[in-house]
């Protein structure tokens, strides 16, 4: 039997139909063509607050405050793929997004090697590419694969709706949804043909 790929997308956007949702739109459709299941959340409009450095995650398995980020946690170990979507603000990630993404990937032990990230940006003019390579941090850092696509992951929009005129953008979504199975597909099949690298204990080298 054929194994069904899960998608978990996380909208930074404080807007619900918002620009971000937009380009998320059009990435689900490829998603559906496919036969992709995916989880569309929106993040920007909840209460987060950011970590606290207590370390009790480390003898939980959780986050301390019980909120929507140790709910993410249990979605993201299931998921094959994560995407994460925010607006720009001075150059920046959502804050509210930044602090659930902090939390998420400290607070969680489960491996997250080979699972697909992609990071979307949009802003009304400038400022997604420090936003996306802000985002793939969270990816390079965890052994995960990133998707990318014919162009940055970036689409163009200020009011509400307005990305819809970015044509390339729009495509650009298509296109990095497309790959982003490609990679899933491909990663599943290396799995089952060659296995997974070998794995060393982790060294910690601190910098006084």
């Amino acid at each position: 039997m054929e194994k069904k790929f899960k998608v978990l997308m996380l909208n930074g956007s404080p807007r619900k139909d918002g620009n971000v949702a937009l380009a998320f739109r059009e990435m689900e459709k490829v998603f559906e063509e496919n036969g992709v299941e995916y989880e569309d959340i929106l993040i920007g409009r909840e209460d987060i607050r950011g970590c606290i450095a207590c370390n009790s995650c480390s003898k939980t398995g959780k986050c301390v405050f019980n909120d929507i980020v140790n709910e993410l946690a249990q979605k993201f170990e299931k998921a094959d793929g994560l995407v994460i979507g925010s607006p720009v603000y001075y150059g920046s990630a959502n804050g509210t997004l930044m602090s659930a993404l902090q939390r998420l990937f400290y607070s969680t032990d489960f491996d997250k090697s080979f699972k697909v990230g992609a990071s979307v940006a949009c802003a009304r003019r400038s400022g997604t590419t420090a936003t996306f390579d802000e985002l793939n941090k969270f990816f390079t850092i965890s052994n995960m694969a990133v998707a990318s696509s014919q162009y940055w992951n970036n689409i163009h929009g200020g009011s509400a709706g307005e990305a819809e005129q970015d044509l390339e953008g729009r495509q650009v979504m298509r296109v990095l949804a497309r790959n982003m199975i490609f990679l899933m597909k491909s990663i599943e099949l290396g799995k089952k043909e060659i296995g997974v690298p070998e794995k060393e204990e982790h060294l910690w080298t601190n910098f006084i």
